[in-house]
């Protein structure tokens, strides 16, 4: 009420005394639209300062948002979304999908083939350095005198996981 007291008078403003309400209307429709440009102004330069985007939209990142599913995780939950939506209409569930396939597995053949080259491999490497004597991957123990002994046995291997 201090503001309308203050217009009435006319310290803060330079208008007619008079004011009718649809005057008073025109005057908030005026500032509101001022107020909402200015607010447009005021997000459009957050989101400079924020590296979000360029002035004339909302970046890509920004648009993209949310996590990345595979295709078959989104096939499975479009498929338990359809089941929910026919189980609420009171639709038969439909027929399941084609079945994912099997993942492949590798014959024994193959996976000693495989072994096979690998140890013809590394023994040409072997050969080619010039330690192709066994003793060279042997395990040593410490004795209790401090020495080293050999004792014959391969070091174990390690699992690459």
């Amino acid at each position: 009420m201090q503001a309308c007291s203050q217009i009435e008078k006319g310290t803060n403003f330079k208008m007619a005394r008079t004011l009718t309400n649809d005057i008073i209307d025109a005057a908030i429709d005026g500032f509101e639209a001022q107020k909402r440009r200015i607010d447009e102004q005021i997000a459009e330069l957050k989101s400079i300062r924020n590296g979000a985007g360029s002035p004339d939209g909302p970046s890509v990142a920004a648009k993209k948002g949310g996590r990345q599913f595979s295709p078959a995780t989104l096939r499975r939950m479009r498929e338990g979304q359809q089941r929910r939506w026919a189980k609420t209409r009171g639709e038969v569930e439909p027929a399941p999908a084609a079945p994912v396939a099997k993942k492949r597995r590798m014959s024994a053949a193959g996976r000693k083939a495989i072994q096979d080259a690998v140890r013809r491999r590394w023994a040409q490497k072997r050969a080619e350095a010039g330690t192709a004597n066994p003793a060279a991957n042997t395990v040593t123990k410490k004795s209790a005198g401090g020495a080293r002994q050999t004792t014959g046995k391969r070091a174990p291997k390690s699992k690459r996981h």
